[in-house]
């Protein structure tokens, strides 16, 4: 039977240290590292994971700057408050969080914020530093990814990774961490074929396609590591992942359970970024 991953009790030890980094920080810039939240509308799932970031801001003393819009809120009026939030000096971070209205373009309006501020690391320019392995905003989820499976005890230098899906949030950002750490690693997605067997001869599994259980479990590698990012609502009312966690739990070596894996992951690695932010904000000032 698998090692479970508890992805809420890696969060709260992340949060707990956090708390104590960012008091320092306070001390000695003078003001606390400042996250922009931007939520347009009143979608339900948007509404809550916001919550859950102003309350993780708040346990870590991070200050969260809220800006709730209607959803009617036009295009102009997102640009000029994503402006502001690049001018400003208390904030560090800037979040959009999306879904947006449907009369709202995302990408130009993410393109508008500050690389320096893009906490969720979704800038073209932070994915080129990713790339190339320059100091940047990674996207939170990968990095979470890989904390779980470092704190697991997983050995990645030298490990073949399977990655199934090749978004730019999870899928491609994931797989250039792995590389990092030394895997080899493929992307596998729609056009894939013989899937079950690239799944099957992977020691590290990242499943981020989001099709509920999509990866069966016999076609998991004995002992493999999986990391399973999805979150699908079922007919009957359940959330499951990617993954068919059941059977995939008799043969893995440890797996991330949904919910409680990597969700809680994501909040805390985007306090994080915003921390990272601000520290090389105040080091940019000192070089001038």
């Amino acid at each position: 039977m698998a090692q479970i991953i508890d992805g809420k009790a890696r969060a709260k030890e992340i949060r707990k240290q956090l708390k104590g980094r960012v008091h320092d920080f306070q001390v000695e810039a003078g003001h606390p590292p400042g996250l922009g939240v931007i939520l347009v509308g009143e979608d339900p799932a948007s509404a809550v994971y916001v919550r859950n970031k102003e309350r993780a801001c708040a346990r870590t003393g991070i200050r969260s700057f809220h800006h709730p819009l209607a959803k009617d809120a036009t295009q102009q009026q997102l640009e000029q408050l994503i402006d502001q939030l690049n001018e400003d000096p208390e904030v560090h971070g800037i979040l959009l969080q999306l879904p947006l209205p449907s009369h709202l373009d995302a990408e130009p309006l993410l393109l508008r914020i500050s690389p320096d501020k893009d906490a969720d690391g979704f800038h073209p320019v932070n994915a080129g530093r990713l790339a190339v392995g320059q100091p940047t905003f990674v996207p939170c989820t990968p990095l979470g990814c890989i904390d779980l499976l470092q704190t697991a005890g997983v050995t990645l230098q030298g490990a073949d990774a399977v990655v199934v899906g090749r978004s730019n949030i999870v899928g491609k950002p994931v797989a250039q961490l792995l590389l990092a750490e030394g895997a080899t690693v493929t992307i596998c997605h729609s056009k894939t074929q013989n899937l079950a067997a690239h799944v099957g001869r992977a020691d590290v599994v990242v499943a981020a396609v989001g099709r509920p259980e999509m990866i069966r479990g016999e076609w998991i590698k004995p002992g493999a590591a999986v990391i399973d990012v999805g979150i699908n609502r079922i007919d009957d009312g359940s959330i499951v992942g990617d993954v068919e966690f059941a059977a995939a739990s008799e043969r893995a070596g440890c797996i991330t359970p949904v919910p409680g894996g990597v969700g809680p992951m994501t909040v805390a690695k985007l306090l994080e970024n915003t921390l990272a932010g601000a520290i090389r904000f105040e080091e940019c000032k000192l070089q001038e």
